[in-house]
């Protein structure tokens, strides 16, 4: 089973939209996806017509008394299951820290879906975090939509410099820049300065348009219910792109 993390310190910078569209984009290739929310504000469950599960206690998740497998929960979509978010999530951290080896409680609760699961992808909730860090651990590789603006060119090297300081060698770090608007000069400055800096930077770009936020009154991902339209090309190159590096 294959682990990503969607991750970034910031809100509003797409993660979950980013999220939603590569678990539908996996699934559609074949692969048996899972997509957990691990936002108490469950856009992604939103997202994928979900509802809240009252079974999803992340005190009883960390403690081991309840199992991933009792709250997946069907999608309309073929290959993608999804684990749906509750608002103790917001609490994990508290759980977690009153455990033996409190930054590895996400990878153990993540192990029993490895035999029924190729890709399990973790929509993030915004911040730095006892959760953040168990994700980092968990994960195989952690995809950073970044805004076209200098503090995101910040947050990159200090979550590199962090992984780097960890020794995290086998752990991917993918940032592509989001919400784009190559109109503005700013935007253009701060991504070409950020490809000069950071080579690992992805080649695919978001671009800030509306159609993409039609997912929010669909409810489904964009390249299900607009496959040849323009943005989803975007997040099949993106997921084409991601797919790529991983299996290098």
């Amino acid at each position: 089973m294959q682990i990503i993390g969607v991750s970034n310190i910031k809100g509003g910078v797409g993660k979950t939209t980013t999220a939603v569209n590569l678990a539908f984009l996996a699934a559609s290739a074949g692969r048996r996806t899972v997509l957990w929310d691990l936002d108490p504000q469950g856009a992604a469950t939103y997202l994928l017509g979900g509802e809240a599960n009252e079974l999803a206690s992340a005190r009883k998740l960390v403690r081991g008394r309840r199992e991933l497998q009792e709250i997946l929960a069907p999608t309309q979509f073929e290959n993608l299951t999804l684990l749906p978010a509750d608002m103790s999530y917001r609490n994990f951290d508290v759980h977690m820290s009153a455990e033996k080896h409190p930054t590895r409680r996400l990878m153990m609760m993540a192990r029993p879906l490895q035999d029924d699961c190729d890709l399990l992808l973790l929509d993030c909730p915004p911040g730095i975090s006892l959760l953040s860090e168990n994700v980092l651990r968990a994960a195989d590789a952690i995809v950073v939509p970044m805004l076209p603006a200098p503090l995101s060119l910040r947050m990159l090297e200090q979550l590199l410099d962090f992984v780097a300081a960890e020794g995290w060698s086998d752990l991917a770090i993918l940032p592509f820049f989001s919400m784009v608007d190559r109109r503005r000069s700013l935007h253009q400055q701060v991504i070409a300065e950020a490809r000069s800096r950071f080579p690992s930077i992805l080649e695919s770009e978001v671009p800030y348009w509306s159609e993409i936020e039609r997912m929010s009154v669909r409810r489904a991902p964009l390249p299900a219910f607009a496959p040849h339209s323009p943005a989803a090309q975007i997040y099949a190159a993106l997921w084409k792109e991601i797919d790529t590096r991983l299996r290098r």
